[in-house]
Order: structure tokens, then sequence, then C-alpha cells
């Protein structure tokens, strides 16, 4: 071969050939593809494209002068490969024609293969991706293994791609499907070179006890944690790593709500004394709220020296919120709401393809303090994070129902649902929320009239989040409402109080907007993954019909289930809440959380997830 004026190497035509541009290089040969034919394979910095060596050979065809194209793929962008492999000696399957012209010349259709393992999207549900192979042959073994190496080269400077993951299996999430779940995602990670370290969780609390545990340098070492199983195992893992990591002061709260809880810049972390049982007994998802003290005891401690003394000082700093570490969830829960929210499909294979692609989304998480767990108990604060929704009253029994079905299956919160409607009842209890500037043009109060949200948002009414969004990445969020740099209020001076009291048949704060199977659109259609608002929902004593015909509302695609007079609808930073009855159960991301009296604040994209957005 001898390199021509052009800098090309030329030679034989089936042979590659390759213009090199400082780290980029163009890459061309004849291959042959599967199930395609013989066609001319070229690579660039933006990814891969081929077309047919012989036109006679297209799919193309005319019928009454009107020409048909084939629909086969004839690209596929760089950042949609997550796998090139070199596969062994076998056959590549041609179209009859060329295969009838290979057979009378005598040509061999054995020969050395490899695979691109990329992604594209379904054509009618966008959210949802599906694997792409392509598997090109070629008669020389050297040729296929200069592709397969200048394609991992290629994908080697891919940023945000995970090489080390933390992965916990939860056995029996969902239908107990969640070991089965991971096998069926295992090849993709497997096949993307991402070292895994799996646990498959033996008892509830195991996530937790290891992920609070686990020293820094430890959790540093990894780009990520993934989480195979539902909202709740999300909320175990997530806990688990903010328990004793963020340092957030207490959430902001009105002057005549507690004057016990501690000074208004103090800091808080799990209470030491709450166990699984004390908060939702028999509850698979649930975990105790360990002090640092006890995680040191437990064993499960990766602090220690070897002469077994705490070694917490020294362990480097993990910090919140980080810009590398990513969160990653397999949808195999009963809901799976937050993976509805930040991909768009509940859909393993989806999720996978998410993560080892390294996307990414940053996610808004709820701090909520619990100060008194009843009327009678002292004052205990206790901390737990959210990162879907937290809800009282008809959310908080349903939740608190289903525990007695978890034999059934996911089924059983459609069975405890319908128990607890019916009972229909009612808590009195009293809220206070943080106004934002926004909140006189941005609530549904009373009548049920929803205003346009341009001031906080610069968009029209009902901007739903999606991949790309630009309310999630705005700034002028920020500038409107005082959320900035992860902070829910930055002048506590100028802040106000707007209170409701009265007997509510439910509570919910929605971070997201919690589509799920059962709401398509979710509780609020146009909450946003990172745009550092609550979304408060107050349902006040209604007839039984109204309060169905909402109910309705929630569980149809377009349906309006705020706009009813008994619909209070606040977008806030912050709030408090108190019952003035006895019982008061809680909801926070599905797993039972008993608080009489609690205050919560919002922190803008404290967290990130390999996720990329829903498409639609």
């Amino acid at each position: 071969m001898e390199r021509d004026g052009n800098d090309y190497i030329t030679g034989d035509e089936s042979e590659p050939r390759a213009q090199f541009d400082g780290e980029a290089s163009v890459l061309s040969s004849n291959l042959f593809l599967d199930h395609v034919g013989e066609v001319t394979l070229t690579s660039n910095s933006n990814g891969l494209s081929w077309k047919l060596v012989d036109s006679l050979d297209n799919d193309d065809s005319t019928c009454l002068g009107i020409k048909f194209v084939s629909k086969v793929a004839t690209e596929i962008k760089l950042s949609d490969i997550y796998a090139v492999e070199l596969i062994h000696h076998g056959s590549i399957h041609l179209p009859r024609l060329q295969e009838a012209r290979r057979r009378l010349l005598g040509h061999e259709h054995e020969m050395y293969r490899f695979v691109v393992h990329g992604v594209q999207r379904s054509k009618s549900q966008p959210s949802f991706w599906v694997l792409a192979v392509y598997t090109f042959g070629h008669k020389s073994l050297q040729t296929c293994q200069l592709w397969v190496n200048h394609l991992n080269a290629s994908l080697s400077r891919e940023l945000g791609r995970p090489r080390n993951l933390l992965v916990f299996v939860h056995p029996r999430s969902g239908k107990g499907n969640g070991y089965r779940t991971w096998e069926t995602v295992a090849p993709i990670f497997s096949r993307a070179k991402v070292n895994l370290k799996v646990i498959v969780t033996q008892r509830a609390g195991h996530a937790f006890d290891m992920m609070s545990s686990i020293s820094n340098k430890e959790l540093n070492f990894y780009d990520g944690v993934v989480a195979v199983g539902g909202d709740g195992f999300f909320n175990e893992i997530l806990n688990g790593i903010l328990s004793l990591r963020h340092k957030a002061p207490n959430p902001p709260t009105p002057s005549d709500f507690i004057h016990s809880v501690g000074e208004s810049g103090s800091f808080l972390v799990h209470d030491p004394n709450e166990t699984v049982a004390e908060s939702a007994p028999n509850s698979e998802d649930q975990f105790p709220l360990l002090s640092s003290q006890k995680l040191i005891e437990s064993g499960f401690s990766n602090s220690r020296t070897e002469d077994g003394s705490n070694n917490i000082d020294k362990d480097p700093e993990f910090p919140i919120p980080n810009e590398r570490f990513r969160f990653g969830i397999i949808p195999a829960g009963s809901t799976d709401a937050i993976v509805m929210c930040t991909t768009g499909a509940r859909d393993p294979i989806t999720s996978a393809l998410q993560i080892v692609l390294g996307k990414k989304v940053r996610l808004d998480i709820a701090q909520i303090v619990r100060w008194k767990t009843t009327p009678q108990s002292e004052v205990e604060p206790s901390v737990r994070y959210a990162a879907s929704f937290a809800g009282y009253g008809f959310y908080g029994d349903v939740i608190k129902e289903s525990e007695k079905y978890r034999w059934m299956g996911p089924v059983r919160y459609d069975y405890a649902g319908t128990q607890v409607f019916v009972r229909h009842r009612s808590y009195e209890a009293e809220i206070a929320y943080l106004k934002v500037k926004s909140e006189d043009n941005d609530s549904t109060a009373g009548g049920g009239q929803q205003v346009s949200r341009k001031r906080a948002l610069g968009k029209s009414e009902k901007c739903v989040c999606r991949v790309n969004c630009r309310v999630c990445s705005s700034n002028a969020i920020q500038k409107d409402t005082g959320v900035t740099g992860g902070t829910p209020y930055s002048r506590p001076e100028e802040t106000r109080w707007l209170k409701s009291k009265g007997r509510f048949l439910s509570i919910g704060a929605a971070i997201i907007s919690c589509r799920n199977e059962r709401a398509p659109d979710g509780l609020v259609a146009d909450a946003h993954l990172s745009d550092g608002f609550l979304h408060l929902i107050l349902i006040k004593d209604c007839p039984h019909a109204s309060y169905l015909w909402h109910l309705t509302q929630l569980a149809r695609k377009g349906g309006n289930p705020l706009n009813f007079k008994f619909v209070e609808h606040h977008k806030t930073l912050a709030f408090t809440f108190t019952s003035l009855g006895n019982e008061s159960v809680w909801n926070v991301d599905g797993e039972v959380f008993l608080a009489h009296q609690l205050s919560a604040q919002v922190f803008r994209g404290l967290i990130s997830l390999f996720a990329s957005g829903p498409e639609v």
C-alpha cells in the first residue's frame, strides 16, 4: 500500500481506508452487513454510516412511477453505540440476489464478524429505547479487528459513561421479579464493559445499612449506584447515602410552629432510635434510620482501621450535590413513578441503556423532618428524603392498608385504595406553606381556577417536563423565586407564610409529576424534575361523589384533577404540617412514615440520575 496525495491509505477496495485528523479519524471499507448485503461502512466523529455497494441489490422498488425506499437503517450515531465486540467466525445472511450470485461465483459466505450494539427509539413509543444490533463481516480477521479497535477507542472518548457501578437488587420487588429483571438487563452492562458489584438484598433495610455505612473512599470509587426495584427501594438507597452526608439547615418554619425545634441554623441527622418496626411493621422495603454510632456497631461500616478503631474522621469527603456520582433505577416495582417521570417508560431495557450511555438529569429532593410522632410524644426530630411524593390522609391510609396485603403483589394498592375510599375519612390538620413570588399567579385555590405560570416559568400553562427541558435548566426561576444553588430560600426576612386549616381528605406534596400507570399525567402534569418547587395539593372534605370525580380525573389522560372547588394547589419551597387529631400516617415515596408534626423543604437538583427525561 502507498499513501497518495490526499493522505488516504489505498489498495484493495475491500480493505479499510483511513484518514487521520489528530485524535479523530475517518475509516472506510467494504463489509457485509447481516441481512442487508455488501455495504461501504464509514466511520467519522459522529458515528457510523453505510450504503449498499451494488445499487441493483437495493430494496428500492417502483410502482406506477412512485419509488419506495427501503426502511433499513443506514447510520447510527456514536452516542447511541454502547458496545462493539468481535465474535467468532460464522455466516453472514444475505438477500436472495446477493446470495445466489455468491454461490454462482463460488464465494464463501462464512467470514469473520464483529457486532455493533446500539439503541434506537421505538417508532410507536419514542420514550422506549430498543436494542439495535448490527453484525458486519469480512474475509480478513485483521480488518474486523481494526474496526473493533477503532470503534472502542472512539467509545472510550465518550464522556459521562460509567465504568464502575454498585448495584442493589431487591429480589421481591413488584411481583417478585426483581432478580429476573436484573438477569434480563445484566448482559447490556457486560457488553458495555461496566465493572459491577452486585448485591442481592437479604432483608428489609439491607441496602440502607450498606449505603449509610460504606466509606466515602469506596463510594468515590463508583460512578453511581443502581437500584433494581421500586420507588421504595430507591428511597432506601437514597436515604442511605444522604442520611449522614447531606448537612442542611432545618427547613424554615413559621414563628408559631414549634419553639423547641432548635436553632434555625442547626443540622439534623436521622433519628438514631427509629427502627423498621416503628415506622412500618412487616414492610419489605422499609429501612431503619441509624445514627453513625449504630452504623459502626452494626458491623457494616467500612470506615474502620485494621485495629478496629473508627476512621470516619480520616475518610475523604463525598460532596453533595455530586456532579460525577449518579443514581440509576431499573424498574421492578409496583408503581415505578420515578422511572416513568425520568425516562418516560416503565421499561428495564430503556433504563439500562440510558445508564450505560451515561445519560444525566438532575432531580429535586425534598427533605422531610418529623418533629413529633404522636400528640403526646416529645420533640425528637428525624429526617427522611423523598424523590417523588409525600402524602397524608387518603395517600397515607392506602399505603398503610396495603401493608396487610403484600402477598397480593401490585394489585394490593387497588384493593386497599377501594377500601380506604369507601371509608371516606377526613382529618383535621393545619398546613403552612412558604409563599413564593409567583404564588399569586400560580395556584389553584378555592375556585379551582388555574392561572398561567408565565412569570415563574416563562412558558405557557402546563409546560410539561421533557427531554432537554428548558425549565429545569433555566436560571429564570432562580431570579424569580430565590431558588439558588440547591438552597430553598435565600432571604428569610422576606418570607411570607400562608396557612390552611380544616378537615382534609388528603394532603400531598409532589416533587415531580408522579406519572404512573394509574395516573398517566401524574398528580401535577406540569411538575418538573429540577425546578426547585414542591406542589402542595390540599383536598378538603367534600361529598363522596365529588372526591370520586377527582380521582377519576387523575386516572384519565388529559384529565383536570385540580379544577375543583375543594382542591387547593400551591407551588412552594417549603411547608409545615400539624395533625389536630390522634392519627397521622404519611406516605413517603411509597413507604409508611408516622408523623404528627413535620416540616419540609426542597433542594433543587440535589442529585443526578442516569436518565434523559421523557420523549413524550
